[in-house]
């Protein structure tokens, strides 16, 4: 049901003064605000709006708290492209650019920032190529008859090795002429491409299959590396006294899909997502919201970029911080890729 205009202004009133001050909105209050109207109206609105569940009440004659539907009515009616203030971006941009070039420094700073930002939780992803491509590999002996099998991946670069046993003994010369052939036949190639070669090869195929299988693992979407910061700042906040989630959200962030876990079949979705309390899918998340954006080179490679707080955040500061950091590292990744070019 669609709200009227009214009663629309009013809840999003309950939703931002809720935000600012964490305790429930009386009707008292709202008439203090632009709301022209007297406090007997606001109260029967607030009864429609509890009907609707768009807020809650303990009783009767108690303040409103807004809902999870409450919240989401609130967030759609925010701008994805919400511009953090320009002081805030120059401070940002400042820091940045005092990371130098190590992706893992800059990844951790942004982490920090994010999480300082909107006094919360703040998760980055390293980069992780949306399809692999193959950059030269490496056979190196073990052992007479075990070697290592090194595969270089891009972008970004990405090393990851098996160890294959051969049915005669093998010297490293020989492994070293197979892995200059097999890197000159698949440099560049997809894992589809890659695929595509294994019938064409007969000494080889079983090396051109193990590399087609590790680039599969690769190209399965989930997540690079995460970095997490501020859980101090989220955890220390009104909400989470006396909760009896916080000890599971714990361990449930020691995990190291916990992630794709959250966002499911929209782990690799476009654009600024807000997950909000019942929405989330793991239930020590349900006390929270999410949200998240992300940043990829050119696309090559993604990464994902976002807040973890108490349903009771403010989201226009957080989805106008995600947004610009998630900019920021856009930017910083196309020039990285375009200096590797050059």
């Amino acid at each position: 049901m669609s709200l009227t205009a009214r009663r629309e202004s009013i809840l999003r009133t309950i939703v931002s003064e809720y935000i600012a001050a964490g305790s429930a909105v009386a009707s008292k209050a709202i008439a203090l605000t632009d709301i022209r109207v007297s406090p007997a109206t606001i109260r029967n609105d607030v009864t429609c709006l509890e009907e609707e569940g768009y807020v809650t009440r303990p009783h009767s004659s108690a303040g409103a708290v807004p809902t999870d539907r409450g919240y989401r009515y609130y967030v759609e009616s925010i701008d994805r492209d919400v511009k953090l203030p320009l002081t805030d971006q120059l401070l940002i941009a400042d820091v940045c650019h005092d990371a130098g070039e190590e992706l893992d420094k800059r990844l951790r700073l942004i982490a920090t920032l994010l999480a300082h930002f909107v006094h919360n939780a703040a998760i980055v992803t390293q980069p992780k190529a949306s399809r692999a491509r193959l950059k030269h590999l490496h056979l190196v002996s073990l052992h007479e008859m075990l070697s290592l099998l090194i595969v270089v991946l891009y972008e970004p670069t990405v090393v990851r090795q098996k160890t294959v046993v051969w049915p005669v003994p093998v010297s490293q010369d020989t492994l070293t002429q197979v892995s200059n052939r097999m890197t000159a036949r698949l440099e560049g190639m997809s894992r589809d491409e890659v695929e595509a070669e294994i019938e064409g090869v007969v000494a080889e195929r079983d090396i051109v299959a193990q590399i087609a299988d590790m680039m599969r693992d690769e190209d399965k979407p989930e997540l690079g590396h995460m970095y997490i910061e501020g859980l101090h700042l989220m955890l220390s906040q009104p909400d989470f006294a006396k909760n009896p989630r916080a000890l599971t959200l714990l361990r449930l962030v020691e995990r190291d899909d916990w992630m794709e876990s959250a966002l499911g079949p929209d782990i690799e979705a476009n654009g600024i997502r807000v997950i909000i309390g019942q929405e989330n899918r793991e239930e020590a998340l349900q006390d929270l919201s999410l949200v998240v954006g992300n940043y990829d080179s050119s696309g090559k490679s993604k990464g994902v970029i976002g807040v973890i707080g108490p349903k009771r955040m403010d989201y226009r500061r957080a989805i106008s911080s995600v947004n610009y950091l998630a900019s920021l590292l856009t930017e910083s990744l196309c020039e990285s890729s375009y200096r590797e070019g050059v």
